[in-house]
């Protein structure tokens, strides 16, 4: 029987890739369309095999860069994660997979030698920072301004606006919340009180998942928090929506990761942090084990979770300053 840290390292892993595995078939197709190929309830569980995106290998890559250098200082971390991004990049798998544009910018800066301070395009806010970071929150549980410094700073190797930094940092505090045990109808205010100050449209973003919570139409209420071309392209809406899936499937991480992914806009990375937040909330129990059977890479996943479980019980309570 796994211990309890290892069995959230791996149901926060496969929460992560499995909604993404999910979301990623119906990513570019509205309603009408996955409804036209999948039957009135969209898509209802991951193809096999369970194949993901950049979602999960850019998580995996933080996990990596975490397992290498997570208990020693920012700029030591964050050069470590600017090789594995670099690696990502120069897969041949991540170009079958549409990595996203500003991700591929970003890392092209770093490989020609840009600072990682200075590498994420300026004044971009688009969810793939936050959608990457459900390793920072499980890793530093409970050190709280650690995940906070270091989910900032991820953000900057690829995206630096203000939004996009309250979004990865919101992101993050909502897995170490549902590690915490946190009731779900605390989350919302429990990550607008961690953010606070750090971006209004991020805040605004959060309200109206609340807003929306006891509408009876779940699409017309996703539409309401992400109304950017079918929601979830950028970063703010990526987790309000995510949280929203939450909020309205708390107890059971099948049906919000199918929420999640059966929407109009990005459901891979919408489906992929809602699943990320639902595996810390319930445990590895909560996933189908046919889900997991059929997915992608599992053996390596598997044991990534296990050595960033491992790394995080070992470092004890020693954090970054």
């Amino acid at each position: 029987m796994l211990n309890p840290n290892h069995d959230a390292a791996r149901a926060v892993v496969f929460g992560v890739a499995l909604g993404d595995a999910l979301g990623w078939p119906v990513e570019f197709l509205d309603r009408p369309r996955i409804r036209a190929k999948y039957g009135r309830q969209g898509i209802t569980a991951p193809p096999n095999p369970a194949l993901y995106t950049d979602d999960t290998q850019m998580s995996a890559a933080m996990a990596e860069a975490l397992i290498e250098t997570g208990e020693a200082d920012l700029d030591t971390l964050m050069e470590a994660l600017g090789r594995q991004f670099i690696a990502w990049k120069n897969d041949p798998v991540t170009a079958s997979r549409a990595p996203g544009t500003t991700c591929i910018r970003g890392v092209n800066a770093l490989e020609r030698g840009a600072p990682w301070r200075e590498s994420g395009v300026r004044d971009s806010k688009g969810c793939g920072a936050c959608m990457r970071v459900a390793p920072v929150g499980y890793f530093y549980q409970h050190s709280s301004s650690t995940l906070a410094n270091v989910a900032r700073s991820q953000n900057w190797l690829t995206h630096r606006h203000p939004t996009a930094d309250a979004a990865s940092v919101g992101a993050a505090y909502l897995v170490k919340l549902a590690l915490d045990g946190v009731v779900p109808q605390e989350l919302p205010h429990r990550v607008l009180a961690f953010t606070t100050g750090m971006s209004p449209e991020f805040e605004a973003a959060i309200q109206r998942a609340v807003e929306v919570k006891d509408w009876p139409d779940e699409e017309t209420a996703l539409g309401y928090v992400g109304p950017t071309r079918g929601g979830g392209w950028i970063a703010e809406e990526a987790v309000a929506m995510a949280l929203y899936c939450v909020l309205k499937r708390p107890d059971d991480y099948v049906a919000a990761v199918r929420l999640g992914a059966n929407i109009d806009g990005d459901s891979d990375s919408v489906a992929s942090i809602a699943g990320g937040i639902m595996g810390a909330r319930l445990g590895s129990q909560a996933i189908p084990e046919d889900w997991v059977a059929r997915l992608e890479n599992r053996d390596y996943l598997t044991g990534l979770a296990d050595r960033l479980a491992e790394k995080k019980a070992k470092m004890g309570v020693m954090y970054l300053p």
